[in-house]
């Protein structure tokens, strides 16, 4: 997900459907006895197991690196995304303006980034889960808007905003369809262009809240030789790996008080964590990360992870722990052995957007503190992966490192989609919503038994 995303034309109105419901059928997982390490879109669908490890990637240019863009066709008429047996799947909104991270108010009401238009948008929802009218434009004017977060958790007084260039909170009382204020900037200038995606999270406890910053490149080969200064005090001000020059204050998950203006450095060497959530259970941060481009259909893996205190995760000299990219190399012999390796590795170029943690009653008992994780699918890769919902699988809590299709389908052909999936969140009633942008709509998956 290279490059700064542009606006597009704001779409006339939005239309909330509870129509094309669908119970799906059996599906070809049954028959699959071993996971799949790579693979294309032709191996996907619901109850497919995936598993990678360090030790089962390729070296570098073992295949051409290649420029794959999809092209977007309409959704088929009746055409369905596909689910696994006991599950049903309906288009909840559409005619959306590139729909992005959802987030679920206290009270049950949806709150959605329509970054394209530069809005936050409000649906509630009403009988059977079904948006009940017409959403609410909750806060507009905003560049590129992303992350959202009520703050405090459990009683909220602000929404909190993360559009590409600040952080903004708005005064709100739980219900609240339109701001009750003007933005007040919370954290001012943040870098632009590149990544342009900034995602939001509050700690538990409420004391702090999480920001994650994309790289400016896809992997810093222009960047000077040494950093401003001596490295050592570099790394103390920036965290261990941290870039510099055009890469100051980027590819990282920052922390901030919830009235301060200063960020703190958490964790670096994240190319472009662009989902984040917490995980309920251990009440740690986790990311969606897209890894970097040009090295092979199958270098290196994207991941998911939960994020340590002072980790470094690799970019731009390492990926997936002590593998040095040899577009930089001996640039950073003194890193080899401090990269922290991420939990669960993610077929390479499907660009993992969102993240969700399922704690609700809904699904089967076992889908519980599982995660669910959008796959937007990526130009760099010839054969075409991503364009999907994965589930993370977790063993007393812990990642298993393997993960399992969900929701595929949006595939036509090698050359076209119909969907890109972007934002997912547990709803009230704990269906899971999914947007995407490739035709501006939201699906919802319910169990139906």
């Amino acid at each position: 997900m290279l490059g700064t995303a542009r606006r597009v034309m704001r779409l006339a109105g939005v239309v909330a459907t509870g129509l094309a419901v669908a119970v799906a059928g059996m599906s070809a997982a049954a028959a699959q006895t071993q996971p799949v390490v790579f693979g294309d879109w032709r191996a996907d669908s619901p109850g497919v197991s995936h598993m990678i490890t360090p030790d089962s990637l390729p070296q570098p240019y073992a295949s051409r690196s290649e420029s794959n863009s999809p092209r977007i066709a309409a959704r088929p008429p009746g055409a369905l995304p596909r689910v696994p047996p006991g599950f049903s799947v309906e288009l909840w909104a559409s005619g959306l303006a590139m729909p992005r991270v959802l987030r679920i108010a206290p009270n049950g009401d949806v709150f959605l980034a329509e970054s394209g238009s530069g809005r936050i948008l409000v649906f509630r929802p009403g009988p059977e889960g079904r948006p009940s009218g017409q959403p609410a434009v909750f806060a507009t004017d905003l560049s590129l808007p992303f992350g959202i977060a009520f703050w405090p958790p459990a009683a909220p007084r602000f929404v909190y905003v993360a559009a590409t260039d600040r952080v903004v909170r708005y005064p709100y009382s739980t219900g609240d369809l339109v701001a009750r204020g003007h933005a007040e900037d919370v954290i001012s200038d943040l870098p632009e262009g590149g990544h342009w995606t900034r995602d939001l999270a509050v700690s538990p406890d409420g004391a702090r809240l999480f920001l994650s910053v994309g790289s400016q490149t896809n992997v810093a080969t222009s960047m000077p030789a040494h950093p401003p200064g001596d490295l050592a005090g570099w790394e103390r001000q920036r965290g261990l790996g941290a870039a510099w020059a055009a890469e100051d204050g980027r590819a990282a998950v920052f922390t901030f008080e919830p009235d301060g203006h200063v960020l703190h450095p958490f964790a670096t060497g994240l190319r472009n964590c662009v989902g984040l959530a917490i995980d309920p259970a251990t009440g740690s941060p986790w990311c969606a990360t897209n890894e970097r481009d040009g090295l092979g259909d199958n270098l290196p893996p994207d991941y998911a992870t939960h994020v340590a205190a002072g980790a470094f995760y690799g970019w731009p000299w390492f990926y997936i722990g002590n593998h040095e990219d040899p577009r930089l190399p001996g640039r950073r012999p003194d890193l080899a052995g401090h990269v922290t390796v991420p939990d669960v590795l993610i077929q390479p170029h499907s660009a993992p957007l969102g993240i969700a943690f399922y704690d609700a009653a809904q699904f089967p008992p076992a889908y519980r503190g599982d995660a669910f994780v959008t796959l937007h699918g990526s130009w760099n890769r010839g054969q075409r992966t991503g364009y999907k919902v994965i589930r993370l699988r977790m063993r007393n809590g812990r990642p298993t490192g393997g993960y399992e299709d969900f929701l595929t389908g949006f595939v036509s052909s090698d050359n076209a989609v119909w969907g890109r999936p972007v934002g997912v969140a547990v709803a009230a009633d704990g269906s899971l919503l999914v947007s995407e942008d490739g035709n501006g709509t939201i699906w919802r998956i319910a169990w139906r038994g």
